[in-house]
């Protein structure tokens, strides 16, 4: 059963994740949109890690429809890990891991802001296999499946290269949530030809450099729930990406930081060396 299913997905059959995160989004997420009352508003760690009623019933929901896809798969969401951080460790184990987002910039969901998506990524033994981004606000549909490319709304999309000499733009992450080196590393950024800005949602940044709008990222966290649908959705769309020692980022942890990922090799590697030579 789980090969025959991980067969139809990685042979492009993605359609019942499609509908299950859609059917999520228009259940639990979007009715609350604008809608939010404050006690339905939580905070995590601070002003700054918000978690609400809607990223907790999405991934409710999400947890429950994905892994009746795929029985005897597991769920790492970002809610439950909060919940019991030994959940984060399926990822190393050999079951198939269903990794979700349900939210993903919930602050800008909070505020009304319609740039936020839900991110779904399907792993086995460290590897991902397909990821799914969805910005239902902004009718926005990315599918990525390993060695067959990505799409977004049906359209296959490349990322391309930026053109020769022009300024990089780079979403980078805030300087609140970096370490004093981290810190140090991403302002190797501000250099001439590039343009770091802080990041918003994630999923919907790595989707911007799939399709050739934004040149790069560099991150200094690694909860795998935010980066390995998009990481693939780059890959798949013809970029690279690689952590502060030039590895490939492990979705199970241990990575050095900063990470980028770029729309080509070279930019990859480009942005890779300011942060190793700051």
């Amino acid at each position: 059963m789980i090969e025959d299913f991980l067969e139809h997905v990685l042979a492009g059959g993605t359609t019942e994740v499609e509908e299950a995160v859609r059917k999520a989004a228009a259940a639990e997420i979007m009715p609350r949109f604008r809608q939010l009352a404050t006690h339905e508003i939580i905070e995590k760690n601070g002003p700054h890690d918000l978690v609400t009623v809607a990223d907790r019933a999405a991934e409710a929901d999400l947890t429950v429809s994905l892994t009746a896809l795929l029985p005897g798969s597991v769920v790492v969401g970002e809610e439950a890990v909060h919940a019991d951080p030994a959940v984060y460790g399926a990822l190393g184990g050999d079951a198939p891991v269903w990794i979700v987002d349900p939210v993903d910039g919930t602050r800008q969901f909070v505020h009304g802001d319609p740039a936020f998506c839900t991110l779904v990524a399907l792993a086995r033994r460290g590897e991902i296999l397909a990821s799914w981004t969805f910005a239902p606000a902004l009718d926005e549909f990315a599918v990525a499946v390993r060695g067959r490319g990505a799409t977004l709304n049906g359209q296959r999309i490349r990322a391309g290269s930026p053109a020769a000499g022009a300024v990089l733009e780079v979403a980078t992450s805030h300087p609140d949530y970096t370490t004093p080196d981290q810190k140090r590393a991403l302002l190797g950024l501000d250099t001439e030809g590039v343009r770091p800005r802080p990041c918003g949602s994630a999923g919907l940044e790595y989707l911007a450099v799939a399709r050739g709008a934004l040149d790069a990222v560099a991150f200094s966290w690694e909860y795998a729930w935010d980066h390995a649908a998009g990481l693939l959705l780059v890959a798949e769309a013809g970029g690279a990406h690689a952590t502060l020692t030039g590895e490939a980022f492990r979705i199970a942890g241990g990575n050095a930081l900063p990470f980028t990922a770029a729309r080509d090799a070279a930019t990859a590697e480009r942005i890779g060396g300011l942060l190793r030579a700051a």
